[in-house]
């Protein structure tokens, strides 16, 4: 298929972004269009694509279908844009509460090249999209039936007449859809390679006033959706989620209550006793997380990385927290394509300033000078290897003809967006980070030669602590993370957006526990090198995302074909490399707000 371009009319510009941020609609845009009876309705095709790879979609006009002469473009958002819409003008001529009986649409000649291309798509379960009113309807481009055994029977058949039913409510149109359901289809069967198909496509309109007074007041299902809707309330799943974080919170409380409590009564009664004589060689009678008091807060290799890490994880904390807090607010109507698209990135952008302030707050508090070269790093952490896997997702979209595939336009307008502000935004946040940073603040003098760390128990190694830190959350989120895939990489709107929110906290409170309770267990092996294993410990939870999107993909989806499966696994890298920082950042500072505590309670010199 050839890739059809029009950049001109895709692009967008920056000021509606914050609109859309503002107030969840476009400027000009107020969600439903008013018209007096005879007005004309536009009808705009959109796209189509394979029924079970939602991400591999083309445009409406690469098939053989009636076509302008001049195909007209209609404006989109960046939102739009990134859904992969290709909005443009039909030959459909539909009038506001005027029914149409089998009207003409036009007159085709296929050459058996066309006929097998719409062929392939029929049996590769085509359907299409178009949109009225910024409301989408869907419908199948042909018919395909398979029966017996012996003797074989492959049919395919052509739909070459839809109809369309429109209800409303006084001067607004509440809901549209579209029907094949008493029409036979065109047989495709049988051409020879030199013969041409003669197709004469028609279309009916029917109209039908409703009570319903808004689009979203109409009951779930009530459409007949072209799309399967399975999501509900999953109370079992939330009842699981809700006992194991009670259960950790409860095994964390014990050891802070108890075991910390026992240890602080036992150490700072052999201080007492010992420190008339012994000053310092309490060390070596002492054992347990006591005895690495002078190298626990010894700052860890590689420290700009570190810092790095935890400044991405806390804007995309920020950016998670922003974009469920909008959704519960309502401010992503359903009926606006790719809205959370544009709002995304205008909140990433804007939240850049976050990753600098605490990388370059915290870096210049280990004791970082390199503060520019901190800031670079930051800054390419995420955005680099976000680029490169859109670069090859990119061109396996446009080496097909996917409108996937972002017109240079947009890719311009997101670089600039970039450049302009979430570039200059991480500078500004790294300099005052690094202005605002005082001294570390270390409860206990660090020695200047360390500490020779004993061998340690294989269930203490690190491989067992990222088991043990990722599995627990996962396990935790791992139901409701079937339904965010099945929104993502399906047919689904999820609309649970008080549940997401509550599943989120969920997932933060489990990282933070368990990384207290591994580093507990880690210092008390006498091995102060918990920096970087907090970070670990608890971030490879996006590794256990990874292999869930891999069982997804392989038992849970009907996905195939090239485009869908390097996009799937692209972005999916992705999203465990995100929840990696994210959950890094939480397990490293729950880990060091903990080691603050019981140091400061610990009577030394």
């Amino acid at each position: 298929m050839t890739f059809l371009g029009h950049p001109r009319s895709w692009s967008c510009r920056w000021w509606p972004l914050l609109l859309l941020l503002l107030t969840g609609r476009e400027p000009g845009v107020e969600g439903v269009t008013h018209y007096k009876a005879g007005d004309p309705v536009i009808l705009y095709v959109n796209k189509v694509g394979p029924y079970h790879n939602p991400q591999e979609t083309y445009h409406y006009y690469q098939l053989p279908v009636c076509c302008p002469e001049k195909i007209r473009h209609k404006s989109l958002s960046l939102g739009e844009v990134l859904d992969g819409d290709r909005m443009a003008e039909s030959l459909y001529e539909i009038r506001f509460r005027e029914n149409v009986e089998k009207r003409v649409l036009c007159h085709m000649q296929l050459s058996s090249a066309q006929v097998e291309q719409l062929r392939q798509a029929i049996e590769e379960l085509y359907y299409f999209e178009f949109v009225v009113d910024d409301l989408p309807i869907r419908g199948f481009v042909g018919y395909m039936e398979e029966s017996g055994f012996l003797p074989h029977s492959h049919k395919i058949g052509l739909w070459t007449h839809l109809d369309f039913h429109l209800e409303f409510h006084g001067d607004r149109i509440i809901f549209a859809n579209v029907s094949v359901r008493d029409v036979k289809p065109h047989s495709l069967d049988g051409l020879r390679p030199d013969e041409f198909l003669g197709l004469t496509h028609t279309y009916s309109v029917r109209w039908s006033e409703t009570s319903v007074e808004r689009r979203s007041d109409r009951r779930r299902g009530d459409d007949g959706g072209f799309f399967p809707r399975t999501l509900e309330i999953h109370w079992l799943s939330i009842i699981n989620s809700m006992v194991l974080v009670f259960l950790l919170v409860g095994f964390v409380a014990v050891i802070l209550m108890r075991v910390l409590r026992n240890d602080l009564a036992r150490y700072n009664l052999d201080e007492e006793t010992t420190s008339a004589g012994s000053g310092d060689d309490f060390d070596q009678s002492d054992n347990g997380w006591k005895i690495i008091h002078t190298d626990v807060f010894r700052f860890p290799p590689y420290r700009g990385l570190l810092c790095a890490v935890l400044g991405v994880g806390a804007q995309f904390l920020a950016l998670g927290t922003g974009i469920i807090v909008m959704a519960l607010l309502g401010m992503f109507n359903v009926h606006r394509h790719g809205a959370i698209n544009s709002a995304a990135i205008l909140l990433y952008a804007l939240t850049c300033c976050i990753s600098g302030y605490v990388s370059s707050h915290f870096y210049r508090q280990i004791g970082g000078e390199r503060w520019v070269w901190n800031i670079i790093l930051t800054t390419s952490l995420f955005s680099v290897p976000f680029f490169l896997t859109w670069s090859v997702v990119n061109s396996v979209h446009w080496a097909n003809g996917s409108t996937q595939a972002l017109p240079a336009t947009t890719i311009l307008l997101l670089l600039t967006v970039w450049l302009l502000v979430g570039f200059p935004l991480t500078v500004i946040g790294g300099i005052f980070g690094k202005n605002n940073a005082s001294p570390f603040d270390a409860p206990c003098r660090t020695k200047n030669i360390a500490r020779e760390i004993p061998p340690q128990p294989w269930y203490k190694s690190t491989f067992i602590h990222m088991t043990v830190g990722g599995f627990l959350p996962f396990s935790a989120i791992s139901v409701e993370l079937y339904y965010i895939f099945a929104t993502v990489w399906g047919r689904e709107q999820y609309t649970l957006y008080g549940i997401l929110f509550f599943v989120f906290a969920i997932l933060l409170s489990v990282g933070a526990c368990i990384s207290i309770a591994l580093t507990y267990f880690q210092l008390s092996g006498e091995d102060y090198r918990w920096w970087w294993r907090s970070v670990l410990s608890v971030g490879s939870t996006g590794l256990f995302i990874f292999l869930y999107s891999v069982f997804y993909y392989a038992r849970r989806s009907n996905m195939s074909g090239t485009v869908q499966t390097v996009e799937f696994f692209g972005y999916s890298l992705l999203t465990g490399y995100v929840f990696f920082l994210m959950l890094g950042t939480i397990s490293f500072f729950s880990s060091l707000k903990f080691i603050r505590y019981i140091y400061v309670n610990l009577k030394m010199d």
